[in-house]
């Protein structure tokens, strides 16, 4: 070891974010494993690298002791004293021991170690920059696939991308963009892993934020997201400001912005409704593009009883009962829906139940 290797060392540590005393106390304690390995000792001993000059020198240490029982770990008073006249009994001696040939043994720790720390270091700036990106959106082009996962290049990183957190019918070649959301952000002993998905609602609120400036800018604000990826999904918005038609602003002109997004996910039918703190009016935009008659909340049980034409029944429930589902999903309410004619005919069986004498009438009207 030289003077040219502490500087060498300063330069990697200023380019890779690592402090040169962090990397010269790994090489210390890797120099240390590699003397016991390579001189076949298990004596107690400590390396140490001069800060200044590069010199590297190891230093065997030893109990000062009355009487001598293994000499690999210990050393006699007398001993001691030949080398420091201070020296007590239950301290600690060092004597140095660096072999002639440490030198060559030490250059290759010192390149593994370093080698070691710089990749540690890298994988340690990559997942702090992607920590800060969880819930959020990304670009990565698409570079491979196995049976569960497509691969995707992010940069610095490649990101998981699981099939089941891809929409129904999607595909990826070789190459192709892609924008995903990423889900979770781990550190493993193989360096950042991060995992993506195309269904979570939070890509469709992601890709809002990016092609809505009112809501980047939050005048308009995103307050509810119910999704079934690559069918439908309904969004609830509200404006700050009364002169912004949130919904009005997420459609765009033209259709453009919502179409873009709809474009992004494939087809995916998405529904821009307006939120309101009246659950009434909040349900009944929730089930849109159906037409409501009524909204009947019961606050107990968290339900909302619906009436709705009854040639908006259908739509009003959906393909499977898609868009109650989505309704429900998006107000956090459960959602009972009726057609007036349904309603109509329940209130005439109460009433004929009314009008009905009792088994006691009965009885008195024919004595």
């Amino acid at each position: 070891m030289s003077m040219d290797f502490i500087e060498a060392l300063e330069e990697i540590g200023k380019e890779k974010g690592i402090g040169k005393e962090v990397l010269i106390d790994a090489i210390e304690a890797a120099l240390i494993s590699s003397y016991k390995r390579n001189f076949n000792t298990a004596q107690n001993v400590r390396v140490d690298i001069n800060r200044n000059t590069g010199v590297i020198k190891v230093f065997a240490r030893k109990s000062v002791v009355d009487e001598v029982l293994d000499p690999r770990m210990e050393i006699s008073l007398m001993a001691s004293r030949e080398l420091n006249p201070n020296y007590q009994i239950d301290d600690l001696c060092e004597i140095e021991v660096t072999p002639r040939d440490f030198g060559r043994i030490a250059a290759q720790t010192a390149k593994q170690v370093v080698t070691q720390r710089i990749r540690e270091a890298e994988r340690g700036l990559i997942y702090n920059a992607f920590i800060d990106k969880a819930d959020d959106i990304v670009t990565g082009i698409v570079q491979r696939q196995d049976t569960r996962n497509v691969y995707v290049d992010l940069g610095k990183v490649e990101a998981v991308l699981p099939l089941n957190e891809l929409m129904p019918n999607e595909k990826f070649k070789h190459n192709d963009r892609v924008k995903a959301y990423i889900t979770k952000v781990e550190n493993t002993t193989k360096g950042p892993q991060i995992i993506l998905s195309r269904t979570h609602p939070g890509l469709l609120k992601r890709l809002f934020e990016l092609e809505v400036p009112e809501i980047f800018d939050g005048v308009v604000e995103i307050k509810s997201v119910a999704r079934e990826a690559g069918q439908r999904s309904k969004i609830a918005v509200y404006s700050r400001n009364p002169e912004v038609d949130p919904v009005g602003s997420c459609v765009g002109p033209k259709g453009l912005r919502v179409q873009t997004i709809v474009n992004e996910l494939r087809g995916e039918k998405i529904d821009i409704v307006r939120w309101s703190e009246d659950v009434e009016e909040y349900v009944a935009n929730a089930l849109s593009p159906s037409k409501v008659v009524s909204v009947d909340v019961r606050e107990i049980e968290k339900m909302a009883r619906v009436i709705v034409p009854d040639y908006q029944l259908s739509l009003a429930i959906g393909i499977k009962g898609q868009n109650a589902r989505l309704a429900a999903k998006l107000t956090s309410w459960k959602i009972d829906i009726k057609s007036e004619s349904q309603v109509d005919e329940v209130r005439e069986s109460q009433n004929e139940d009314e009008q009905m004498p009792s088994d006691d009438e009965f009885v008195e009207e024919n004595q």
